[in-house]
Protein backbone atom coordinates (compact mmCIF):
# COMPACT_ATOMS: atom_id res chain seq x y z
CA UNK A 1 0.00 0.00 0.00
CA UNK A 2 1.26 3.09 -1.20
CA UNK A 3 1.05 5.87 1.71
CA UNK A 4 0.36 10.01 0.48
CA UNK A 5 0.34 13.29 2.43
CA UNK A 6 -2.48 14.45 3.18
CA UNK A 7 -1.20 18.14 2.40
CA UNK A 8 -0.21 16.58 -0.90
CA UNK A 9 -3.59 15.07 -2.00
CA UNK A 10 -5.46 18.53 -0.89
CA UNK A 11 -2.96 20.89 -2.84
CA UNK A 12 -3.68 19.48 -6.03
CA UNK A 13 -7.45 18.90 -5.37
CA UNK A 14 -7.35 22.52 -4.36
CA UNK A 15 -5.53 23.04 -7.58
CA UNK A 16 -7.60 21.51 -9.93
CA UNK A 17 -11.17 23.06 -8.08
CA UNK A 18 -9.08 26.50 -9.05
CA UNK A 19 -8.14 26.07 -12.71
CA UNK A 20 -11.97 27.11 -13.43
CA UNK A 21 -14.31 29.71 -11.32
CA UNK A 22 -17.03 28.37 -13.64
CA UNK A 23 -17.63 24.27 -14.70
CA UNK A 24 -16.02 22.80 -17.56
CA UNK A 25 -17.87 21.24 -19.84
CA UNK A 26 -17.51 17.85 -21.37
CA UNK A 27 -20.66 17.57 -22.66
CA UNK A 28 -22.18 20.43 -24.91
CA UNK A 29 -22.52 23.65 -23.45
CA UNK A 30 -26.61 24.37 -23.52
CA UNK A 31 -26.74 21.00 -20.76
CA UNK A 32 -26.72 23.25 -17.75
CA UNK A 33 -26.01 22.40 -14.65
CA UNK A 34 -30.28 21.80 -14.21
CA UNK A 35 -30.23 18.89 -16.58
CA UNK A 36 -27.97 16.99 -14.61
CA UNK A 37 -29.46 14.54 -11.88
CA UNK A 38 -27.11 12.56 -9.79
CA UNK A 39 -27.83 9.29 -9.48
CA UNK A 40 -26.49 6.03 -7.20
CA UNK A 41 -25.57 2.29 -8.25
CA UNK A 42 -24.21 1.61 -5.38
CA UNK A 43 -24.13 -1.28 -3.74
CA UNK A 44 -25.81 0.51 -0.58
CA UNK A 45 -29.16 1.44 -3.03
CA UNK A 46 -31.66 -0.78 -2.09
CA UNK A 47 -33.89 -0.18 -5.71
CA UNK A 48 -30.45 -1.74 -7.42
CA UNK A 49 -31.40 -4.86 -5.13
CA UNK A 50 -33.88 -5.08 -8.03
CA UNK A 51 -32.26 -5.05 -11.01
CA UNK A 52 -29.82 -7.13 -12.57
CA UNK A 53 -27.10 -4.93 -13.09
CA UNK A 54 -25.56 -7.62 -14.90
CA UNK A 55 -27.51 -6.86 -18.03
CA UNK A 56 -26.50 -3.85 -19.57
CA UNK A 57 -30.39 -3.73 -20.91
CA UNK A 58 -31.80 -3.80 -17.81
CA UNK A 59 -29.30 -1.21 -16.25
CA UNK A 60 -30.06 1.26 -18.95
CA UNK A 61 -33.74 1.10 -18.25
CA UNK A 62 -33.40 1.70 -15.04
CA UNK A 63 -30.81 4.57 -15.35
CA UNK A 64 -33.62 6.08 -18.13
CA UNK A 65 -36.58 5.85 -15.87
CA UNK A 66 -34.51 7.89 -13.14
CA UNK A 67 -33.52 10.86 -15.84
CA UNK A 68 -36.65 11.07 -16.98
CA UNK A 69 -39.08 10.88 -13.64
CA UNK A 70 -36.50 13.45 -12.87
CA UNK A 71 -36.89 15.49 -15.92
CA UNK A 72 -33.16 15.29 -16.48
CA UNK A 73 -31.29 15.23 -19.66
CA UNK A 74 -27.93 13.51 -17.98
CA UNK A 75 -27.59 11.29 -14.91
CA UNK A 76 -24.23 11.56 -12.72
CA UNK A 77 -21.93 10.23 -10.40
CA UNK A 78 -19.81 7.58 -8.98
CA UNK A 79 -17.13 8.62 -7.83
CA UNK A 80 -15.65 5.95 -5.07
CA UNK A 81 -18.72 4.15 -4.97
CA UNK A 82 -18.60 0.73 -4.22
CA UNK A 83 -20.54 -1.84 -7.37
CA UNK A 84 -21.97 -4.70 -7.93
CA UNK A 85 -21.95 -4.59 -11.67
CA UNK A 86 -18.26 -5.51 -11.63
CA UNK A 87 -18.51 -8.68 -10.11
CA UNK A 88 -19.98 -10.42 -13.49
CA UNK A 89 -16.46 -9.99 -15.05
CA UNK A 90 -13.44 -11.51 -14.27
CA UNK A 91 -11.24 -8.95 -15.66
CA UNK A 92 -12.29 -6.82 -12.24
CA UNK A 93 -11.94 -9.64 -10.01
CA UNK A 94 -9.61 -12.22 -7.98
CA UNK A 95 -9.63 -14.88 -5.59
CA UNK A 96 -9.40 -13.50 -2.73
CA UNK A 97 -12.28 -10.75 -1.83
CA UNK A 98 -9.70 -8.15 -0.43
CA UNK A 99 -8.53 -7.88 -4.09
CA UNK A 100 -11.50 -7.54 -6.04
CA UNK A 101 -11.60 -4.12 -7.93
CA UNK A 102 -14.99 -3.04 -7.38
CA UNK A 103 -14.59 0.93 -6.28
CA UNK A 104 -15.42 3.30 -8.89
CA UNK A 105 -12.53 6.23 -9.47
CA UNK A 106 -14.16 8.67 -11.86
CA UNK A 107 -17.69 10.48 -12.56
CA UNK A 108 -20.01 8.73 -15.33
CA UNK A 109 -21.76 10.88 -17.43
CA UNK A 110 -25.15 8.53 -18.67
CA UNK A 111 -26.08 9.74 -21.78
CA UNK A 112 -27.00 8.58 -25.07
CA UNK A 113 -24.88 6.52 -27.51
CA UNK A 114 -23.59 9.16 -30.03
CA UNK A 115 -23.05 12.39 -27.92
CA UNK A 116 -20.64 14.41 -28.99
CA UNK A 117 -17.49 15.05 -26.14
CA UNK A 118 -15.31 17.99 -25.82
CA UNK A 119 -12.39 19.16 -24.90
CA UNK A 120 -12.85 20.82 -21.27
CA UNK A 121 -9.10 22.19 -21.22
CA UNK A 122 -6.11 22.59 -23.64
CA UNK A 123 -4.43 19.59 -23.93
CA UNK A 124 -2.46 17.78 -25.90
CA UNK A 125 -3.56 13.81 -26.82
CA UNK A 126 -1.02 11.57 -24.48
CA UNK A 127 -2.45 7.77 -25.74
CA UNK A 128 -5.63 5.97 -27.27
CA UNK A 129 -6.67 2.23 -27.26
CA UNK A 130 -9.30 0.17 -27.70
CA UNK A 131 -9.87 -1.54 -24.40
CA UNK A 132 -11.72 -4.62 -25.17
CA UNK A 133 -11.87 -6.52 -22.47
CA UNK A 134 -15.42 -7.66 -21.00
CA UNK A 135 -16.59 -4.91 -18.61
CA UNK A 136 -13.52 -2.67 -19.95
CA UNK A 137 -13.26 1.11 -21.68
CA UNK A 138 -14.08 -0.37 -24.81
CA UNK A 139 -12.32 3.20 -27.11
CA UNK A 140 -10.42 4.96 -24.67
CA UNK A 141 -8.48 8.33 -25.09
CA UNK A 142 -6.08 10.10 -22.38
CA UNK A 143 -5.26 14.01 -22.42
CA UNK A 144 -2.68 15.64 -21.03
CA UNK A 145 -2.74 19.16 -19.42
CA UNK A 146 -0.42 21.55 -18.30
CA UNK A 147 -1.54 24.78 -16.28
CA UNK A 148 1.14 26.17 -14.36
CA UNK A 149 3.70 23.96 -14.52
CA UNK A 150 1.34 21.35 -13.38
CA UNK A 151 0.65 18.26 -15.91
CA UNK A 152 -1.81 15.96 -15.41
CA UNK A 153 -4.31 13.58 -17.35
CA UNK A 154 -8.13 13.15 -18.11
CA UNK A 155 -9.68 10.12 -19.16
CA UNK A 156 -12.17 9.16 -21.64
CA UNK A 157 -13.66 5.75 -21.17
CA UNK A 158 -16.63 4.17 -23.73
CA UNK A 159 -15.93 6.25 -26.78
CA UNK A 160 -17.23 5.16 -30.34
CA UNK A 161 -14.93 3.37 -32.22
CA UNK A 162 -14.94 6.21 -34.66
CA UNK A 163 -13.71 8.01 -32.00
CA UNK A 164 -9.93 6.41 -31.82
CA UNK A 165 -9.60 5.98 -35.90
CA UNK A 166 -8.00 9.11 -37.02
CA UNK A 167 -6.68 11.06 -33.94
CA UNK A 168 -3.28 10.51 -33.38
CA UNK A 169 -0.09 10.98 -30.00
CA UNK A 170 0.29 14.15 -29.83
CA UNK A 171 -2.37 16.29 -31.56
CA UNK A 172 -3.63 19.60 -29.78
CA UNK A 173 -7.23 19.60 -29.00
CA UNK A 174 -8.57 23.73 -27.69
CA UNK A 175 -11.04 23.95 -25.04
CA UNK A 176 -14.04 23.37 -26.52
CA UNK A 177 -13.36 21.39 -29.17
CA UNK A 178 -14.79 18.35 -30.38
CA UNK A 179 -13.05 15.66 -28.66
CA UNK A 180 -15.31 12.08 -29.17
CA UNK A 181 -18.69 10.67 -29.13
CA UNK A 182 -20.21 8.23 -27.05
CA UNK A 183 -19.62 4.51 -27.62
CA UNK A 184 -23.08 1.91 -28.21
CA UNK A 185 -23.13 -1.48 -25.67
CA UNK A 186 -21.88 -3.09 -27.98
CA UNK A 187 -18.44 -1.75 -28.46
CA UNK A 188 -18.05 0.02 -24.91
CA UNK A 189 -17.37 -2.90 -22.82
CA UNK A 190 -21.42 -4.00 -22.31
CA UNK A 191 -22.35 -0.91 -20.22
CA UNK A 192 -25.44 1.49 -21.08
CA UNK A 193 -23.90 4.04 -22.75
CA UNK A 194 -22.28 6.72 -20.81
CA UNK A 195 -18.64 8.70 -20.64
CA UNK A 196 -16.55 7.49 -17.94
CA UNK A 197 -14.53 11.02 -17.20
CA UNK A 198 -11.34 10.27 -14.88
CA UNK A 199 -8.45 13.00 -13.92
CA UNK A 200 -5.19 11.15 -13.19
CA UNK A 201 -1.96 13.24 -11.81
CA UNK A 202 0.50 10.49 -12.57
CA UNK A 203 -0.23 8.73 -15.56
CA UNK A 204 2.73 5.76 -14.24
CA UNK A 205 3.70 3.42 -17.45
CA UNK A 206 -0.10 3.26 -18.81
CA UNK A 207 -0.92 4.36 -22.33
CA UNK A 208 -4.41 4.13 -23.70
CA UNK A 209 -5.42 3.02 -20.80
CA UNK A 210 -6.14 3.74 -16.34
CA UNK A 211 -7.79 1.83 -13.42
CA UNK A 212 -11.19 2.81 -13.40
CA UNK A 213 -11.73 0.85 -10.41
CA UNK A 214 -9.95 -0.15 -7.66
CA UNK A 215 -9.44 -2.44 -4.56
CA UNK A 216 -10.24 -1.50 -1.29
CA UNK A 217 -6.81 -2.41 -0.28
CA UNK A 218 -5.71 0.72 -3.03
CA UNK A 219 -7.65 2.91 -2.05
CA UNK A 220 -5.91 5.47 -0.40
CA UNK A 221 -3.22 5.63 -3.52
CA UNK A 222 -5.96 6.18 -6.21
CA UNK A 223 -8.01 8.53 -4.18
CA UNK A 224 -5.19 10.85 -4.28
CA UNK A 225 -4.02 9.84 -8.29
CA UNK A 226 -6.67 9.96 -9.17
CA UNK A 227 -9.05 12.75 -7.27
CA UNK A 228 -12.44 13.52 -7.66
CA UNK A 229 -13.45 15.02 -11.45
CA UNK A 230 -16.51 17.10 -9.74
CA UNK A 231 -13.32 19.82 -8.85
CA UNK A 232 -13.43 20.44 -12.65
CA UNK A 233 -17.25 19.70 -13.54
CA UNK A 234 -18.69 21.36 -10.42
CA UNK A 235 -22.01 19.56 -10.61
CA UNK A 236 -22.74 19.70 -6.98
Amino acid sequence: MRKISKVIQNTFSHFLYCISPQPLHILDSSIVKSDYIGIDLSTTNEELKHVDVSSSKKLESYIDHHIKLNKAKVAFGGYLETRAIYQRSDYFNDNKSNLARNIHLGIDLWIAAETPIFAPLDAIVHSFNNNKNFGDYGPTIILEHKIKNITFYTLYGHLSLSSIKTISIGQVFKKGELLATLGSTSVNGDYPPHLHFQIIKDIEHYVGDYPGVSTKRDLEFYNYNCPDPNMLLKLK
